[in-house]
């Protein structure tokens, strides 16, 4: 099941499962902007990621001396989510824990997912609420793919602001301590497929909060991203798409003690209590 919302400029898709994003398209020319989903590359457009991101070594975790066994990205981008409110332009998503979600998490929560046009830019928010009387341990992400329809060297990304990026490169998953400089020319990184031969770049800190997507060296997209402290960047090789990930929080460090609330970039809510992070996807 899906819901659609639209302006004069756009018109936006979300499938109710993961409440995902699966389509933007540009009212006048019927652009696509979000990658359609081809499994022979990767089966999907815009998963949410929580309750954590990336991966837990040995796909699992302790809390309270018990062992959780939860998979990469969390669960939240495969569950079917609530429509509890839709007009044309905004649409609401929740999805609240219940006895599957506390097999593998054992915390009462709410996830929102909101979805507002405003002119050519659509934002897109996330409520993390704690309605238990534990705490609440989380990581939260986007991992909205890009659609390319010219050939991948003919895009670049520019950021906002000059930049000394440092990737930290993954080991099994894990975050290791190696780390790679990439290189930006005017704040500019031109894409080519080596630079992911080794996986996502992933990037503990940036200083830019925003990054344009140029197609021939012109700006077809401005991807805003204020509320997130940590970014990764990822593609398949051959692959037509470029994945822009804002992140609060990321995968296991190699010498984890898998304690959920040791984890680095862990995020902890008091019970009662509300988060709330945006991002937005500007049509250029």
């Amino acid at each position: 099941m899906t819901t659609t919302i639209s302006n004069s400029a756009l018109s936006v898709t979300i499938n109710h499962k993961g409440a995902e994003l699966i389509s933007i398209k540009n009212t006048d020319s019927n652009r696509e902007y979000i990658w359609e989903g081809n499994p022979d590359f990767w089966g999907k457009h815009s998963p949410i990621l929580f309750p954590i991101v990336g991966t837990l070594k040995n796909n699992s975790y302790t809390y309270k001396n018990n062992t959780y066994e939860l998979s990469r990205h969390g669960f939240a981008r495969d569950m079917d989510f609530n429509l509890i409110s839709h007009n044309e332009n905004e649409a609401v998503f929740s999805l609240l824990s219940n006895e599957l979600t506390k097999e593998k998490y054992p915390f009462e929560f709410e996830l929102r997912l909101i979805y507002t046009l405003i002119n050519s830019e659509l934002k897109i928010s996330y409520q993390v609420i704690n309605i238990g009387s534990d705490i609440l341990p989380f990581s939260i992400g986007g991992h909205p793919a890009f659609a390319l329809h010219k050939k991948f060297e003919d895009y670049s990304l520019q950021f906002e602001t000059e930049e000394n990026l440092i990737s930290y490169e993954l080991d099994n998953d894990l975050l290791s301590e190696k780390t790679k400089q990439i290189d930006l020319l005017k704040n500019n990184l031109p894409l080519t497929y080596s630079i992911f031969e080794n996986d996502a770049l992933i990037f503990k800190k940036l200083k830019s909060k925003q990054i344009q997507i140029l197609e021939s060296n012109i700006p077809i997209l401005n991807f805003k991203f204020n509320d997130f402290p940590h970014f990764g960047i990822w593609t398949k090789v051959n692959a037509p798409f470029i994945c822009l990930e804002p992140w609060v929080g990321y995968s296991d460090i190699l010498n984890t003690t898998g304690n959920i609330l040791e984890k680095e970039a862990i995020q902890i809510l008091e019970s009662n209590s509300s988060k709330e992070y945006s991002f937005s996807i500007e049509i250029l």
